[in-house]
């Protein structure tokens, strides 16, 4: 299906179209290259950027490769999403398309096992941590149980009594593609996120955020991204190490790490765009376009190593998530008067009306977010919850829809 736009430019297919996707999808554009897009959401919203859409999962590799083959398509992009990194390397592998990490790295990124073997072996610092089917005798408390192959908080669980291992692992064995689930041992402390791009090799560490989470049943959903981190501290040479472990040499990586008694240790690591805006934060912070530099890659054009050099923009800037209401959406009110405020860069809303909101449980269940900017993170942080009050989300209650 066509789209509104009229770019005549490379030919580039994009495994997604959702929240995560909106930043690169948007930079795309602006760039004049024909956007393929996908997403087997046919209400997505990053499809208004897109000079074509298909409905397809982001998680379909043979329907991905046939798509991508028809098109004729020059690169292939997962930005925000995990599993889909390994797909985009394996197609553009098997049809001779330029990407930045090979199919090896990609596959070893994507699963969290993997990554944690690559880590040990490589002495990175990281949790405590377990591959089980059911529960076993020793296992540590508190601990944090997902499914290794998956992301955005499916089939995770905190757990902090041994009681609560049977369900919680039963929940991440039912979401994992290899019916096992991961136990690691939860570090107490700050989260952070290093956002980063490597090129040929050399680890350009950009943004350290401190990622502000929601409390369980929405254990860790990111609230914000705050720049600078207060507690990032040596996050980025530990980053480097976990991205090197990895063999990521090439493109953007996002490391998420927890600052513990002893230090960082990594949580997870992404070769891929960060999925909260966290290239756009990095351009209003730091003056570095990390899409712009994400879809080069893809796309095999050169990139100078200039174009990554940070040169601070502002004393702080922030992403703040909205949390809606349960039920269907209605309106959304307050948006352009949250717009106006002194120092939001961007307001963005991800869903139309008619959309149903469940439970808040996981990322997917944000509403939008805020970009704002200031003299400090305090600044920009008060100047992103100023404009988050604006907006109301007017939802038909769930006891009504049923």
């Amino acid at each position: 299906m066509e789209g509104p736009g009229a770019a005549t430019g490379r030919r580039l297919l994009v495994l997604g179209a959702g929240p995560a996707q909106l930043g690169l999808l948007g930079a795309a554009r602006e760039q004049g290259l024909f956007v393929i897009a996908l997403d087997r959401d046919p209400t997505a919203p990053g499809f208004r950027y897109a000079d074509r859409r298909a409905i397809i999962s982001t998680e379909d590799e043979h329907g991905i490769e046939r798509l991508a083959s028809a098109e004729s398509v020059e690169g292939i992009i997962a930005p925000g999403i995990d599993w889909p990194v390994g797909i985009a390397a394996r197609v553009a592998e098997r049809l001779g398309l330029p990407h930045p990490i090979d199919a090896a790295v990609a596959n070893r990124a994507v699963s969290k096992q993997r990554q944690r073997e690559a880590l040990a072996e490589a002495k990175v610092p990281q949790p405590r941590w377990h591959i089980v089917a059911e529960p076993e005798d020793g296992l540590p408390v508190p601990s944090v149980v997902k499914a290794p192959d998956r992301q955005g908080q499916k089939g995770l669980t905190l757990v902090r009594s041994p009681e609560e291992f049977p369900g919680a692992i039963a929940r991440a064995v039912e979401e994992s593609r290899s019916g096992m689930a991961i136990v690691e041992q939860l570090v107490e402390g700050p989260e952070v996120t290093v956002n980063a791009f490597s090129l040929r090799g050399e680890f350009h560490p950009l943004t350290v955020t401190d990622r502000l989470t929601a409390e369980p049943p929405a254990f860790g959903v990111a609230l914000a991204h705050v720049w600078p981190s207060e507690a990032g501290g040596k996050a980025a040479g530990v980053a480097e190490a976990a991205v090197r472990a990895l063999g990521i040499e090439n493109g953007p990586s996002y490391t998420q790490l927890r600052i513990g008694p002893d230090g960082p240790q990594v949580i997870e690591v992404a070769a891929r765009l960060g999925g909260g805006h966290d290239a756009e934060l990095a351009k209003l912070a730091l003056g570095v376009d990390l899409n712009g530099l994400a879809l080069q890659a893809a796309l095999g054009e050169s990139i100078w190593s200039a174009a990554l050099h940070p040169s601070p923009q502002v004393g702080g800037a922030v992403v703040r998530f909205l949390v809606p209401p349960e039920g269907v959406l209605e309106e959304v009110e307050g948006a352009d008067e949250a717009r106006g405020i002194v120092g939001v860069q961007d307001v963005r809303i991800y869903r139309e009306p008619g959309h149903v909101f469940g439970p808040f449980r996981r990322g997917a269940d944000r509403a939008g977010a805020v970009l704002a900017i200031g003299d400090s993170r305090e600044q920009a942080l008060s100047r992103a919850d100023e404009a988050a009050d604006l907006i109301r989300f007017r939802a038909e209650t769930a006891g009504a829809v049923v």
